[in-house]
């Protein structure tokens, strides 16, 4: 089984970078057995708020190559 999952994961780093975000996001939904109905409305409540910010223009968007140069502090 060790080497199947090392010769899956060799070939998935071959996709381009959406395919790869689209499998990891389906591998990740694989995991998610239970739903906390609570957390999900909670996280609408904030995509909400950050939508009204955005269109409101009183934040200011960034790319997101600008976004991770600052996560990583470079």
């Amino acid at each position: 089984m060790k080497s199947d999952s090392t010769e899956l994961l060799k070939e998935a780093l071959k996709l381009p970078p959406e395919a790869r975000a689209a499998l990891a996001n389906f591998l990740l939904d694989s995991l998610d057995q239970d739903v906390d109905e609570d957390a999900e409305a909670a996280w609408q409540v904030e995509i909400d708020r950050r939508l009204k910010e955005l269109d409101s223009c009183s934040v200011k968007a960034i790319p997101w190559a600008e976004a991770r140069r600052r996560i990583a502090g470079r």
